[in-house]
């Protein structure tokens, strides 16, 4: 059974997943990049390997959604998966169901510290990235592939991707503030491994230490140099000059209030007024 790490993307997703990783994927609960293939992306293109889809046509992977984690769930074990894309339906073809999905931790962050994240992440100008999140057609791909995408996901708009996720009624989903995480990292993150390891009906007891472990080892300047040493397998090419664009960016700097005028302030308070409200970030 599959229990998804969902977010729309620049929310956290990756740290949750490092955390994760290392928390039930090593012995001493100590970071290392190869920790993160434990908790690969759904969808990409190896998982339909067995379909016949058309790479040219943008969602004809989206067919195959089910029946690949049919595959996936093949040996009854419990999987992480990381997810951008929208709990819903494309041509009535289900994201997933109850029989492939046991449980999900749905993550989000004040869409006014995602606008940079996004900025930086895909070269955008705020304007643009503004346009990105607010756009309920929105998807991604890998743009190095010509005319490929089998790794389409389908994250729509900021709003709609959170609702998505916790709205549903189909399986558990756990909310998550990013901010949360940040702040209160311990507390957090022990919430999120009881409620995990309550889903999976598991025995363990919480590792206090295993958890602290990851918790030191998966902090932003610790994660900042590694990718200044060794590269980090999720930073992408620049389309401008084919040189890696850096993952982790600004970090604890990232804070909306110190970047933009008043102005684009209040143009992003209003633009996001309902999604704000709802997760009471104002």
């Amino acid at each position: 059974m599959i229990f998804w790490i969902a977010s729309y993307p620049k929310s956290g997703n990756t740290w949750l997943r490092a955390l994760l990783s290392s928390y039930y994927y090593s012995d001493d609960g100590f970071f290392n990049q190869n920790l993160l293939e434990k908790i690969g992306q759904f969808p990409e293109k190896k998982h339909f390997n067995y379909f016949d889809y058309n790479p040219k046509i943008v969602t004809d992977t989206s067919r195959f959604w089910v029946e690949a984690q049919n595959r996936i769930n093949k040996d009854k074990k419990i999987k992480f998966f990381k997810t951008h894309n929208v709990l819903g339906s494309i041509n009535n073809h289900k994201f997933t169901n109850k029989e492939n999905t046991i449980g999900g931790i749905c993550i989000v962050r004040d869409p006014r510290n995602i606008l940079t994240s996004i900025q930086n992440h895909y070269e955008l100008n705020k304007d643009d990235a503004l346009k990105f999140m607010i756009n309920e057609k929105k998807f991604i791909h890998d743009h190095s592939l010509q005319n490929d995408y089998s790794d389409f996901q389908f994250i729509s708009s900021w709003e709609k991707n959170y609702q998505s996720w916790m709205q549903q009624k189909i399986f558990p989903v756990k909310t998550v503030k990013y901010e949360d995480l940040n702040k209160k990292t311990f507390e957090t993150f022990k919430e999120i491994v009881e409620f995990i390891e309550k889903i999976i009906r598991s025995k363990k007891n919480f590792d206090t230490t295993k958890a602290k472990n990851s918790i030191h080892s998966t902090t932003f300047s610790k994660m900042k140099n590694i990718e200044k040493k060794s590269g980090f397998v999720e930073s992408v090419l620049s389309k401008n000059n084919q040189k890696k664009i850096p993952f982790f960016n600004l970090g604890p700097k990232n804070d909306w209030k110190n970047i933009f005028n008043n102005d684009y302030k209040k143009k992003l308070e209003s633009t996001f007024e309902s999604g704000l409200k709802d997760l009471n970030y104002i």
